[in-house]
């Protein structure tokens, strides 16, 4: 979505979000593709529904953004796409944060995606925030916040981690076992 908001016929002058985004995508995809070469048959069959699902979609924006939009609505209706799905996989970690503050561990949060959560948002915003391009500054804002509050949330329920104990087993699981038995 990114790619398709940096092109110029959708915004000018933004090549570096397309060049950046676009290298990001590559990665993504070899590592996909791997995913699904390497995984059993019921999880590449998930991944693939979702695949044909996000590529409909797609689909579906290109052709409303080139068929039905012009000059700077193409710009809005892309950018604020691509606002709601970066809010959304920033604030991703809100469960995992949650589950830190109720059991005062940070077991089952990795710093370092923490850490690059905190660095993407803030050199994003710094970037976007210079152009003034508020569909990448309010994303990405909100991104750099997020990753700080988690920062902080690991700083704080750091010490109080038992790193050696298991985490007592969900009722899912307790049941899943129960029916085992």
């Amino acid at each position: 979505m990114w790619v398709l908001y940096g092109m110029p016929f959708v915004k000018a002058d933004s090549i570096l979000v397309v060049t950046i985004n676009g290298v990001g995508f590559v990665i993504e995809a070899i590592y996909v593709g791997m995913f699904i070469i390497y995984s059993d048959w019921p999880k590449r069959r998930k991944i693939c529904i979702a695949l044909t699902v996000e590529t409909i979609f797609f689909a579906i924006v290109v052709v409303i953004t080139l068929a039905g939009l012009h000059g700077d609505k193409r710009s809005t209706f892309v950018g604020v796409l691509c606002l709601i799905f970066n809010i959304i996989m920033y604030f991703s970690p809100l469960t995992v944060m949650r589950h830190v503050i109720k059991t005062k561990s940070v077991k089952f949060m990795p710093f370092y995606l923490s850490l690059a959560n905190f660095a993407n948002g803030s050199v994003w915003f710094t970037y976007a925030f210079l152009k003034f391009d508020p569909w990448i500054v309010i994303p990405n804002g909100l991104g750099a916040f997020s990753g700080l509050i988690q920062l902080i949330l690991y700083a704080t329920y750091y010490r109080t981690t038992n790193w050696d104990e298991d985490e007592k087993p969900s009722e899912i699981q307790l049941s899943d076992n129960a029916s085992k038995a």
